[in-house]
């Protein structure tokens, strides 16, 4: 059995010689994740949650985004044993933020007590942006590193 061996920096293109199982897995997560964060939000409409802001462009992009980035990343941990370098913290702090990102900002109890609901409309809205940049930021760190880890341990297909 052969075995992918990554370079120092993953690309797309390495990652896409991961197994099909992989594949599943993320898309998996990448539903799990995108409900997870979807429904609290409100951007998937449901009984339970409203938004008392519209939903914006930047929320939905910042959502398909990162639930496919947490989708990627969470497959990484089903295929290989991953001994490598740890990212949890990257991983927590990046769907924390994607769900601050995307949330409406006075529905976020944190932001309201801090800043009162127009403070929230004043100052934390504006910045969602940047903070689903930094989430997505935080992600890709994610996936590099547990791409990296998988190195040498995930079997390429046999060659007939």
């Amino acid at each position: 059995m052969r075995a992918i061996r990554f370079a120092n920096s993953p690309s797309l293109i390495q990652a896409a010689q991961l197994p099909a199982r992989y594949w599943s897995y993320s898309l998996l997560g990448a539903v799990g994740a995108g409900l997870l964060v979807g429904i609290p939000t409100a951007i998937i409409p449901n009984p339970v949650f409203e938004r008392m802001v519209p939903t914006g462009p930047f929320d939905y992009f910042f959502w398909v985004v990162t639930s496919l980035l947490l989708g990627l990343v969470g497959a990484t941990y089903f295929v290989g044993t991953g001994e490598g370098q740890a990212v949890e913290n990257q991983i927590a702090g990046g769907g924390v933020l994607s769900f601050l990102a995307v949330g409406c900002p006075v529905c976020n109890k944190i932001a309201v007590l801090a800043l009162g609901m127009s403070g929230a409309l004043t100052y934390f809205a504006p910045i969602q942006p940047i903070i689903g940049v930094v989430s997505v930021g935080l992600l890709l760190y994610s996936l590099r590193l547990r791409l990296r880890s998988l190195a040498g341990i995930c079997p390429l297909p046999s060659r007939p």
